[in-house]
């Protein structure tokens, strides 16, 4: 599933500090947690004695479409968890977190939501396979932080280093790209290059299934850039396949398009063109987000996201990697970082995929 190390692009880009706090809302038994009562520490992971070994055993299976996916009801009806047919994005409902960003913005996102990545794309009737009783039998105490624990380590203000068993490291802050001394401005979206892919966040040659090698380059180590930082995320850290090019492939391509275009999963809001896109209803938290926001090519998507919910203001909040931020961010400098509306980036707002 994930390709083994060795030992972009064209367009304006989005970088300026921020600080990232990820952790337990003050109120965590309001509604909803009979899937299991995961208590997050500092860093999002669950506690290791915080759910029951198993969901409420009176709990069922609904299908439902728009997409088609499947919901699991705890016996007074409450949703236990989600998962749409073909996507591996598994929604299950624990206790709540709040993420706050204070240096970029005053919002807050306060979510039972935690998201984590399926062995296998969801199917009709996978309920009844013997690979998801087992992943379920497992899931409400899974201890290992979820995709948005994962995302928040790598905060721009100052994420603290994670190395894995060789002393790679694999998490800490995140920028955005090197430095562009043509711009002056820091706001400016080509203020950072883009270009920077998981690889050169890593510091580590990558050798992709189809047998391609890339090799990081060494001003950008540390860096990624906005489709960089959902491969570094959902490929390198949650085992989502990658592959190096910007055509159909297995798993992630590389730039923002080709991911709305070509990657997995199901599309829940399709590209339709230059108009805003306004049907939120329809996102889950993990969504990828796609925008166009080249003034001149209103069709043409050059940014992604990662939808996080609904922020204290009931606005629909998504997470980047931006020039403006100096890497990933919930904030809203050089434009916010919300879907509705009609601000910079939800003018942009174009297309959703469910990975």
């Amino acid at each position: 599933m994930r390709s083994a190390p060795d030992g972009k692009r064209t367009g304006p880009t989005r970088r300026n500090v921020i600080r990232t706090i990820a952790g337990v809302a003050a109120t965590g038994a309001a509604g909803g947690y009979a899937w299991g009562r995961f208590g997050p520490n500092s860093d999002g992971s669950a506690g290791a004695n915080s759910g029951p070994s198993g969901p409420d055993r009176t709990h069922t299976f609904e299908r439902l479409s728009a997409p088609d996916r499947t919901v699991v009801r705890a016996g007074d009806g409450g949703t236990l968890a989600t998962f749409t047919d073909g996507a591996r994005t598994a929604v299950l409902t624990g206790r709540s977190r709040t993420f706050s960003e204070p240096r970029t913005t005053e919002a807050t996102v306060t979510t039972d939501a935690w998201v984590r990545v399926l062995p296998h794309a969801w199917q009709q009737g996978a309920e009844k396979s013997a690979w998801f009783k087992g992943w379920l039998r497992k899931a409400p105490g899974d201890t290992t932080p979820d995709v948005f624990a994962v995302a928040f380590q790598y905060s721009s203000a100052g994420a603290p280093a994670k190395h894995n068993a060789d002393g790679l490291r694999i998490a800490g802050t995140a920028h955005f790209g090197p430095r562009n001394t043509e711009v002056d401005n820091p706001l400016d979206f080509a203020y950072h290059d883009e270009q920077s892919d998981f690889y050169d966040y890593l510091g580590t040659a990558w050798t992709f299934p189809d047998g391609s090698r890339a090799q990081p380059e060494k001003a950008r180590y540390g860096d990624v850039d906005c489709s960089g930082f959902q491969r570094l995320l959902w490929g390198y850290r949650m085992g989502i396949p990658l592959h190096n090019t910007n055509a159909r492939g297995a798993g992630l391509p590389r730039r923002a398009f080709a991911i709305a275009a070509y990657g997995p999963g199901r599309l829940v809001i399709p590209h339709t063109g230059r108009e805003q896109a306004t049907d939120l209803n329809v996102l889950q938290p993990g969504d990828l987000v796609f925008f166009a926001i080249i003034k001149d090519r209103p069709g043409f998507i050059n940014h992604c996201g990662m939808y996080i919910g609904l922020d204290d203001q009931g606005r629909h909040r998504f997470y980047s990697s931006r020039s403006a931020a100096n890497g990933p961010t919930m904030g809203d400098l050089s434009g916010h970082s919300l879907l509705d509306g009609t601000d910079f980036y939800a003018r942009g707002f174009r297309a959703a995929r469910r990975l």
